[in-house]
């Protein structure tokens, strides 16, 4: 039985219980969202980790993506960057591995997480096809699936699937002129196996044989959005809509089966139009759980797409969105390094901390305001605990001229705090 099958028979799960300790929530109140399908808990049977929830009224959670590719293939660096994830405190990792045994890859990444993993099944096909010195277009419906069902026998708690890309998704894509075309792998590979076979997406035909596996697994539905804008100019256009609204039909199937699902939102979006995107989501798919890469707010910042991602994941947390995937200095040029990591990871946590004090989520203020009266106390040593980076707050200060004073070398002996304490004292 699912999570959602669970809670709509009013049964609270012990991952039920796990979220609302988490979250410091009545676990009635994790039990009715999930029934409604507003909050999602992605566990696998078969995998062991502390469960978390994702949807409104909880702390906006963050992702991180791992995995090899076919140009660097390095499977126990992507176990370190796992690891610095977990750190640095991400709910989610994604393994997205296109090179070297994708199997052990994923199997390895999952047996050593303590999170929630994530993957996109066509990516496996399509590399194995790759290896086997075949094309994509040799793909069928019947491998698409098994690999979803071998994923979800291994322990992956969410999958990404492009079921949004359909005949009628394409034309309304093909007839509305676009910069960058489609950017997201999984979906431009869908794309062209419609296109070439003049068939049907498999994951929207035969979505039932979908759910019947999530179903077996508890495997959350990620709805992968395979046509968002790769570039501010392409935003909100005729294709990104058109795949939404086959999304929001796919939702309310999936919660009539009792399966978990949540929707992948888009990736550059102007600043005046991110509030927009989350708010059409919400309404389309009727208050899914919102997941985002970014969003990028502009194009022009190679090697700093992380702090671009991190101003357009606050403002589209705080205008409703759920779950931030993070995004690295190495977007857009190059698999990322441990440290691009632990940047992209840190990024995402300022963004979602930030979207978390708007959305009034217990505790978030609370956190600023120990630093801020640590910082006015001179409490070096409470201010690097609460900090989101402890290691590097420490290692600026103790670096400094001023290791070991109650000051800092920006302003020494100006500190303006050491002036108004005296005269609050003096007063």
């Amino acid at each position: 039985m699912t999570q959602m099958q669970s809670a709509l028979k009013g049964v609270i799960t012990p991952e039920m219980r796990a979220v609302a300790k988490y979250e410091n929530k009545d676990p009635d109140w994790i039990c009715g969202e999930v029934a409604i399908g507003r909050l999602v808990i992605p566990k696998n049977i078969n995998h062991n980790f502390e469960a978390r929830g994702i949807g409104a009224g909880l702390k906006t959670k963050i992702n991180a993506n791992i995995g090899t590719s076919e140009e660097h293939c390095n499977l126990a660096e992507e176990i370190k960057k796992l690891k610095i994830s977990e750190k640095y405190g991400v709910d989610s990792v994604m393994d997205l591995s296109t090179g070297g045994n994708l199997d052990f890859a994923r199997e390895s990444i999952i047996k050593q997480s303590s999170v929630m993993i994530g993957t996109v099944p066509i990516y496996a096909v399509a590399t194995k096809l790759t290896q086997d010195g075949r094309d994509l277009m040799d793909m069928t419906a019947d491998m698409l699936f098994e690999e979803i069902e071998k994923q979800a026998i291994t322990g992956v708690d969410f999958m990404t699937v492009h079921a949004g890309i359909t005949k009628q998704s394409i034309s309304f894509f093909e007839n509305d002129e676009r910069i960058l075309g489609v950017v997201s792998r999984g979906g431009s590979m869908i794309k062209h196996w419609v296109n070439h076979h003049q068939q049907e997406n498999p994951l929207y035909e035969e979505y039932d044989r979908l759910m019947d596996i999530c179903e077996k697994y508890d495997v959350t539905l990620s709805l992968g959005d395979g046509f968002r804008p790769g570039a501010q100019s392409d935003a909100t256009d005729r294709g990104q809509i058109a795949e939404l609204l086959v999304l929001g039909e796919l939702v309310d199937r999936a919660r009539k089966r009792g399966i978990q699902v949540m929707v992948e939102g888009p990736g550059h979006v102007p600043l005046n139009e991110v509030e927009a995107n989350v708010q059409l989501e919400k309404k389309i798919c009727n208050d899914a759980p919102f997941y985002v890469l970014g969003p990028l707010t502009t194009d022009i910042a190679p090697g700093y797409d992380h702090i671009v991602g991190a101003i357009g994941g606050a403002l589209a947390a705080a205008s409703g969105v759920d779950f931030l995937c993070y995004v690295t200095p190495a977007e857009h040029l190059c698999l990322p390094t441990e440290d691009d990591v632990r940047q992209g990871v840190i990024a995402s946590k300022i963004a979602a901390h930030a979207a978390d004090i708007v959305k009034g989520v217990q505790g978030a203020l609370e956190r600023d305001n120990i630093v801020s009266k640590a910082r006015r106390d001179f409490d070096w040593e409470t201010i690097y605990k609460y900090s989101l980076d402890p290691d590097l707050a420490r290692e600026r200060k103790e670096n400094s001229e001023s290791k070991g004073q109650d000051h800092c070398t920006m302003c020494g002996s100006l500190c303006a705090v050491k002036r108004d304490k005296e005269d609050v004292k003096n007063a």
